[in-house]
């Protein structure tokens, strides 16, 4: 799909532009806290949440100048979130984004703080931009602070239950939280900024959940057949962790088939919107066959 990847490398070449702009560039005191956003921020990656609030905005005809801030907004939370999974207390991981961990090529403190600093840097992003107007900003900083809350939620659940004897709903559960909550903002936010009816508001919604859904089974799916290099992040940690995956509760062959029914699934769900929808047909494409 040589047109997605374009549209793709588009939205990275847009949000690195803005993230350039609005974090604080190497030589900005703290230092060592700066060096560690920016090491997280920049790592490999084809900022995909943010490529679902500008695809699902420019649906409807959001200009992008209305649409980047939410969208490096989304990319500062879910940047700060991988910082803080990867921490000992939690995942305990050494690679992300083809490069170390922030806590091991800084430290773990310096890692919470970078974390926390993002974080905060997200809604202020989404408050002091301009184009947009007040009631809008405050809904986007009311549901994306909604999200980041579940989002934590499903990391909690996530850590419960290793070692447990996972079943779908036990995984669905996680997920909806852990993975599914941003990736369902990014699209409602595009929708949101391109102020679309109540009812496309309603497909965009339903679109990002079940893309959340089969975002997580292909990551589980790739967590056993792929490898690091190809990933930028360690194959093989969810089994060595004993996490609740779809692969454990289901078996691989079982997530496969499981993720050809929610890909159909999903793309079904677009059938009420009117206009062009082949660029959301295929990011759903790209979830469904991704292998990194």
């Amino acid at each position: 799909m040589p047109e997605l990847e374009n549209f793709f490398n588009e939205v990275r070449n847009i949000i690195d532009l803005e993230l350039n702009r609005l974090v604080p560039t190497v030589g900005t005191q703290p230092f060592r806290l700066y060096d560690a956003i920016r090491w997280s921020l920049f790592g490999e990656g084809k900022r995909f949440r943010p490529a679902l609030v500008i695809a699902a905005g420019r649906e409807f005809g959001a200009s992008d100048k209305k649409l980047v801030h939410t969208a490096a907004a989304v990319e500062m939370i879910h940047t700060y979130s991988l910082i803080h999974d990867d921490l000992p207390a939690m995942d305990d991981d050494d690679l992300r984004r083809g490069r170390a961990t922030v806590h091991k090529k800084f430290d773990q403190a310096t890692a919470i703080l970078a974390g926390d600093a993002l974080q905060a840097m997200a809604f202020e992003t989404i408050a002091d931009d301009g184009s947009l107007d007040e009631k809008m900003r405050l809904q986007l900083i009311s549901e994306l602070s909604a999200a980041a809350g579940q989002m934590v939620a499903g990391q909690q659940l996530d850590l419960e239950a290793e070692g447990e004897k996972a079943d779908v709903k036990m995984v669905e559960r996680i997920h909806k939280g852990k993975t599914g909550a941003l990736i369902r903002f990014s699209v409602r936010a595009g929708g949101i900024i391109a102020q679309v009816s109540v009812l496309d508001l309603q497909v965009l919604t339903e679109f990002g959940e079940k893309l959340g859904l089969l975002f997580q089974i292909t990551d589980d799916i790739l967590d056993v057949t792929s490898t690091s290099a190809a990933l930028g992040k360690t194959a093989g940690k969810d089994v060595a962790s004993m996490k609740a995956t779809y692969p454990e509760a289901i078996g691989l062959d079982g997530a496969r088939a499981l993720a050809k029914q929610i890909e159909v699934e999903t793309r079904n769900v677009l059938s009420p919107l009117c206009g062009d929808k082949s660029l959301l047909h295929d990011i759903c494409k790209y979830v469904a066959t991704r292998n990194s």
